[in-house]
């Protein structure tokens, strides 16, 4: 999924106001991201992260959310950046992938491999997706490696992916 919309609700609580609104955005036919809804006393937030289809503007989209029965309502429908796609990075050597099981401390792991073989990051870019029972984690590495040192390099976060139960792959460009 790539978000392009984030919507956050503040109003009143009621009963059946997360399904409501989760109702109005599946009619539309938002693909919901990461999701949270938090009562604090008899106010309630609800946050989404989601893709809006192309032909529901996110105008159209506020319209609808402002016409449930939302007491003292503060909606707020906006764009947001999707993750970047890292197909390309002037001075790098190798695109490397990495993607698995989300965990704590990935991307620092991953990381602090390059500093052993002097590999600079030139560029990076990490997304999340939920498939099935999993939260799916994505980090693309564009790395300038010293060509004597690349090989090494490149086995160690294999190696070090493999313990960590993520797919590796990496190109060289």
């Amino acid at each position: 999924m790539k978000a392009n919309t984030r919507i956050t609700i503040s109003c009143t609580d009621r009963v059946g106001l997360v399904s409501d609104i989760s109702g109005f955005l599946f009619d539309i036919g938002a693909n919901l991201g990461p999701t949270s809804f938090a009562l604090d006393g008899d106010s309630a937030r609800f946050e989404t992260s989601c893709e809006l289809p192309e032909d529901c503007p996110q105008s159209e989209c506020a319209a609808g959310l402002k016409e449930l029965a939302l007491e003292k309502a503060d909606i707020q429908v906006e764009s947001i950046a999707a993750a970047p796609e890292l197909t390309t990075a002037p001075g790098a050597t190798h695109m490397i992938e990495c993607s698995g099981i989300d965990q704590p401390g990935l991307i620092a792991r991953l990381s602090e491999i390059f500093i052993e073989y002097n590999a600079n990051i030139v560029r990076m870019a990490a997304s999340a997706t939920d498939e099935k029972d999993a939260r799916i984690y994505t980090t693309r590495f564009a790395v300038a490696i010293p060509a004597e040192r690349a090989a090494n390099c490149l086995a160690t976060l294999a190696n070090t992916a493999g313990s960590m139960r993520l797919l590796f792959k990496f190109d060289e460009l």
